[in-house]
């Protein structure tokens, strides 16, 4: 029974923690990791201990990676093989626990700032793209030479966008060629303005211009089908585009294109049904999803002033990453507001196995500031930072005494008339057609402590003076498969 269901508890014991392969050969370690433009990083900084942070599926390459670039350098090198939250995140509480001066981000990044000033260099990687196929393919989508088009790409095909820019501008007069917005090095300024920045990237607009007039072209991605799973990148994308206009993803390997629009009109479809489940909610459970990314303790404070003005409780969850375990220990929770990095809070979204709906903080603005969204903004912010006082896009909450939040509201999922969000406190003290009542004392009701007291079972209780007092005995002995004492049963 045991062989056939399940491993034995014995090769549980016995196993050894084994190390993965090397994934790249060593003759093409130099350029899929850009050792070269690293060894300058370091040099120019004489930094003599560098942290490299790897995601799990680079792991393999991290200990030659890490040898060559000692021995090139002559720096101590450390390897961050686990981060606590994600790993597109830079890690810069793991980097100051190793003593490191600097520290290498490999793989995709979600770019966002770190929350603590370190010199940082990002190696993305270069996947190889086939530019004729993915020209002919934007030709094929683009008929018209005078309609204005972005040129977008995942992270590792980057580095291609402009050779294949160079191919299709003689052809289209308004091409846009987008970049990942890299930190700039610390003491580094330019006369010239700063380009837009907008999802992890620059777009180099011409003055007058604005981003929601162009069309995007994706490179990027497996394939090209409508049951492929979207990347955390490709669906900010989507999220935050402008709606009204085309956008297309190509497969860099194959050129085969797909119109991503449906798929677009469905994201933002699920993401106002999570408004509406926001608004239903009355206890909403905040996930600091990340402690590295810079004013994540300024964007806990505002998610709690919001669930405070809607009238709802808010309770603070530090957990690490998310899993349906974790968050099943707190059911007495209606949702749940992953605080993290814009590719963070949307890894978890296509995952249908959470017991509650876990929400970005976009969703949770929407959904309790009735002055929200302003006119003429975009649909959907991705990162927190766009919510927060000094952003363009941060929208006040209006005054107690504003009409904003007596507006009527019906509920889309129960169809049932939901409550004012708030009211203006009553000020004025000159009513005697009532008798006033002696003065009670009042306790504060936690919606948590109530659901807790509906339970049969409420976890260990002290009971003082009431439990006899008994000399400690032997435990079970072994693991929870097999105890000692159960048998072969």
């Amino acid at each position: 029974m045991e062989s056939t269901f399940s491993s034995p508890a014995e090769a549980v014991l016995q196993r050894e923690a084994g190390f993965p392969g090397l994934l790249t050969s060593l003759a093409d370690l130099d350029r899929v990791y850009e050792l070269e433009r690293v060894t300058g990083f370091v040099r120019d900084l004489r930094c003599q201990r560098v942290a490299l942070q790897f995601p799990d599926q680079l792991l393999g390459d991290a200990g030659a990676v890490a040898a060559r670039l000692e021995e090139t350098t002559g720096s101590k090198m450390f390897i961050l093989g686990d981060t606590a939250y994600g790993s597109c995140c830079v890690d810069v509480l793991g980097a100051e626990q190793a003593g490191a001066e600097a520290l290498v981000h490999f793989g995709t990044a979600c770019l966002s700032p770190p929350a603590r000033p370190l010199p940082i260099a990002f190696v993305l990687g270069q996947r190889s793209v086939a530019l004729e196929l993915c020209a002919k393919a934007f030709e094929v989508q683009n008929p018209d030479p005078t309609a204005p088009v972005v040129l977008l790409s995942e992270p590792a095909c980057a580095h291609a966008l402009e050779a294949l820019a160079t191919v299709l501008r003689p052809k289209y007069q308004d091409l846009l060629v987008s970049s990942p917005a890299l930190p700039s090095p610390s003491g580094s300024s330019s006369p010239e303005p700063e380009p837009l920045e907008r999802f992890g990237r620059y777009f180099p607009l011409t003055p007058g211009r604005c981003l929601e007039e162009y069309g995007a072209f994706y490179v990027g991605g497996s394939k090209a089908g409508p049951d492929s799973d979207l990347d955390p990148d490709l669906t900010r994308l989507l999220l935050g585009w402008a709606p009204g206009q085309p956008f297309f993803s190509c497969c860099p390997d194959t050129g085969q294109t797909q119109d991503e629009s449906v798929r677009a009109g469905r994201l933002r479809a699920r993401r106002w049904y999570l408004v509406e489940r926001a608004r239903d909610a009355h206890v909403v459970g905040l996930l600091v999803g990340t402690l590295g990314v810079a004013r994540h303790c300024e964007a806990l404070a505002h998610l709690r002033n919001l669930s405070q003005a809607a009238g709802k409780r808010s309770y603070v969850l530090a957990l690490g990453r998310p899993t349906p375990a974790k968050l099943a220990n707190f059911p007495e929770m209606d949702v749940f507001v992953l605080l993290a990095c814009p590719l963070g809070a949307l890894a978890l979204q296509p995952s249908g196995n959470f017991f509650r709906p876990i929400l970005t903080p976009c969703e949770l603005e929407a959904a309790c500031n009735p002055a929200w969204p302003p006119p003429g903004l975009a649909p959907y912010l991705t990162h927190y930072a766009d919510l927060l006082p000094g952003s363009p896009f941060h929208v006040p909450l209006p005054p107690p005494e504003s009409e904003l939040w007596d507006t009527p509201d019906v509920s889309l999922i129960s169809g049932e008339l939901r409550p004012p969000l708030a009211r203006a406190p009553l000020t004025d003290p000159g009513c005697s057609a009532l008798t006033p009542r002696p003065q009670l004392e009042l306790t504060e009701s936690s919606p948590a402590a109530s659901f807790l007291s509906s339970r049969s079972w409420k976890g260990l209780e002290p009971r003082l003076g009431q439990t006899p007092v008994t000399e400690a005995v032997s435990g079970r002995r072994g693991i929870a498969i097999a105890y000692e004492d159960e048998g072969n049963s």
